[in-house]
């Protein structure tokens, strides 16, 4: 198995994609430590974002089958702090229903979608669920957005 600098796995194996997930989930236990308060100010939604297991799971399940979605969650803080949330033509928040089949999204009353644009990276992904009833935003997932 060939590792990049940060010890991620560059190949397409199932082993390979084993060795990101348990990546992503020590990524995110050691972000944890050093962040007890387990949560970031987004200046677009005006609101703080709460990273929980299920951010984990949900992240580590999409990001590790993908060698660029690995690495795009090394940049979390800046991710979580900076994504835009899309807007319409007036400039309201565009805001999607969570799928009624997805064990995972049932606790939301909806999901925001968010883009930020890396430097020499790429654009990222970010999806924030909103809780049903406390309006509590945790972060759901994060994957790159392949370009072309």
């Amino acid at each position: 198995m060939e590792l990049d600098k940060n010890g991620i796995a560059l190949g397409d194996t199932k082993e390979d994609k084993k060795q990101r997930k348990q990546f992503i989930v020590d990524f995110y236990g050691k972000w944890i430590i050093a962040n007890p308060e387990k949560r970031l100010y987004n200046k677009s939604l005006n609101a703080f974002i709460e990273i929980r297991f299920l951010s984990v799971e949900e992240t580590a399940g999409h990001a590790s089958t993908i060698y660029k979605s690995t690495v795009a969650v090394t940049f979390l803080s800046e991710i979580v702090e900076n994504a835009i949330v899309r807007k319409d033509s007036k400039g309201n928040i565009i805001a999607e229903m969570p799928r009624a089949k997805v064990k995972n999204q049932a606790r939301f009353s909806k999901l925001f979608i968010m883009e930020y644009e890396k430097t020499d990276f790429g654009k990222i992904k970010l999806t924030i669920g909103e809780l049903r009833g406390s309006g509590q935003k945790i972060q759901y997932c994060i994957t790159a957005i392949e370009n072309g």
